[in-house]
């Protein structure tokens, strides 16, 4: 049923364990991934603060096996637990991170499936380097998602094998506030076995950032578009097709101050302009096509410049084809397939 290029690591354990297996896969790159990261450089500044511990303590109260994981993965990786908790929580720290992103999705219409089609932004360090890895934790459905390395899985794009499948956008929030790390959170989403409690997760877990999810269930109509922020948690229906690039647009976004680069600016007006011209043609080859459109002027939604603005290159394009037994996962690099299998929907 599988086909792929790109390698699919099979993890498997208790959340410490999982971790130390993320850890020792990253292992080999993650050196010099972290000696050329300029976010890398500004976040060690917050060694030792105290607003790096509240973060810690909210963590485990609310997410203990996420931070298990995490202090896994620092073992696997030889770093001391410290410093991969502070660059796990490089959104809080540091407001401008650089990690990018933009999603469409598109409402099942009669016999359609639900589509959400993602574009993974990031440090050009990465392009040629993605993983992808299939996480079994123990006691909880298990998901298929990319990897980057040192950091939790799921706050990129991910389907678990209850049928839930989340795409994230980052949000650049100026004011953080004790609570979850946004990546724990985003992590913990895929842990949960319907969209209804994946949504009761972001509404009611305080956090510390801000995340955009899009959200997605085999068995279910709807999509989700969640801007999950340290002062609200909106979450809004789709209906036929959307897009969401780098910063909040939902009613009532303007009470809570945010970063807005050119280029989500751009990416997010562009958006508009494609779903006015071809929003009914919301298959998945449309789509995809979108995430690969390089505009006529500004800014492009396919990020391949190595000056981007935002350092930032697209590395992968994710297509989740949902229907009632399970998630259908194409992942493109520089256009060409290099992934592709189905998530079958496991029985609850």
């Amino acid at each position: 049923m599988s086909k792929q290029v790109w390698e699919l690591h099979r993890i498997a354990g208790g959340p410490f364990d999982i971790g130390r297996q993320l850890g020792e896969l990253a292992r080999p790159v993650f050196g010099a991934y972290m000696q050329q990261s300029d976010a890398w450089r500004a976040v060690q500044a917050w060694r030792g603060h105290a607003f790096v511990q509240h973060l810690r303590d909210a963590a485990r109260v609310h997410c203990p096996a996420q931070l298990a994981e995490l202090d896994g993965l620092a073992a696997g990786l030889g770093w001391s637990a410290d410093d991969i908790f502070l660059w796990n929580c490089r959104g809080e720290l540091v407001h401008n991170a650089p990690d990018g992103c933009t999603t469409f999705a598109a409402v099942s219409q009669g016999n359609s499936n639900t589509l959400i089609a993602h574009n993974e932004d990031g440090d050009p360090f990465l392009l040629g380097k993605g993983m992808l890895v299939d996480v079994q934790p123990e006691g909880k459905p298990g998901f298929i998602s990319f990897y980057y390395p040192g950091s939790l899985p799921g706050h990129t794009f991910a389907a678990n094998r209850a049928g839930l499948a989340q795409a994230i956008n980052n949000l650049r929030i100026r004011q953080p506030a004790t609570g979850v790390p946004r990546m724990l959170l985003a992590r913990a989403v895929l842990d949960q076995r319907s969209l209804d409690a994946a949504a009761q997760l972001l509404r009611d877990t305080p956090r510390a950032s801000g995340f955009h999810h899009t959200l997605g269930a085999a068995g279910d109509a709807r999509v989700l578009s969640v801007e999950a922020t340290a002062m609200r948690c909106s979450i809004e229906t789709v209906v036929g097709v959307s897009g969401h690039a780098n910063h909040m647009i939902h009613p009532g976004c303007n009470d809570e101050p945010q970063i807005v680069t050119d280029s989500s600016r751009d990416r997010q007006s562009r958006v508009g302009v494609l779903l006015e011209a071809r929003g009914k043609q919301s298959d998945g080859a449309a789509l995809v096509d979108m995430l690969h459109d390089k505009a006529p002027a500004g800014l492009p939604i396919y990020r391949d410049d190595p000056h981007d603005p935002d350092g930032e290159n697209t590395l992968a394009t994710a297509l989740f084809d949902i229907g009632s037994d399970g998630v259908a996962l194409r992942v493109h690099a520089q256009h060409a397939v290099v992934f592709e299998t189905f998530i079958a929907r496991a029985a609850a």
